[in-house]
C-alpha cells in the first residue's frame, strides 16, 4: 500500500474525529463544511507565499485569477 499524503492523513483523522464526536447524530453538509474550513487558510497561506500577488497565487493554485479573486472576496480576504 502506498503512503498517504500527509494532508490526506490529517483530513481523514480530523474528519473521523468530527464524525465520532457526533455520537450517532447524522452529519449534515460535510462537503461544504470541509471546503469552508480548508479553503480559507489555504488561500491565506498561498497569498502570503505569493506576496499578495493574485496572478501568481492563482498560478500556484492552478485556478483562474478571476476565480481566485471571487474566492478571496467570499472569504473576506480582500
Amino acid at each position: 500500500m502506498a503512503n498517504k499524503h500527509p494532508v490526506t492523513e490529517c483530513i481523514e483523522t480530523q474528519l473521523q474525529s468530527y464524525l465520532d464526536d457526533l455520537k450517532g447524530t447524522p452529519p449534515c453538509d460535510i462537503y461544504q463544511m470541509v471546503l469552508r474550513v480548508v479553503e480559507k487558510p489555504m488561500l491565506e497561506l498561498v497569498m502570503r507565499h505569493a506576496n499578495q500577488n493574485q496572478s501568481l497565487a492563482a498560478q500556484y493554485l492552478g485556478i483562474n485569477r478571476n476565480t481566485l479573486h471571487k474566492k478571496l472576496v467570499e472569504h473576506h480576504l480582500i
